[in-house]
């Protein structure tokens, strides 16, 4: 299963991070860990929402989606 995840920032409230993984618990742990250079400094991270598809290119369509405008209206209305 590919999984894409919203996370939200548990100190900054406005920040949310979008991003693809096959194990979600180990990216989660990695977020908040700090290596990831653009959520470090936002820690710690809850998951906020999370979706899964079968097909790898599925899942990352969905996350460049979530990512541009339209997606990023979509992710603020109905994922967080």
């Amino acid at each position: 299963m590919f999984i894409v995840y919203i996370l939200k920032s548990q100190k900054y409230h406005l920040k949310n991070y979008v991003g693809f993984t096959k194990d979600l618990n180990q990216r989660l742990a990695a977020h908040n860990s700090g290596q990831s250079v653009f959520s470090r400094k936002y820690a710690p991270w809850e998951v906020a929402s999370f979706i899964t598809f079968k097909e790898e290119k599925k899942a990352r369509d969905f996350e460049r989606y979530l990512k541009k405008g339209s997606g990023h209206a979509f992710l603020k209305k109905h994922l967080i």
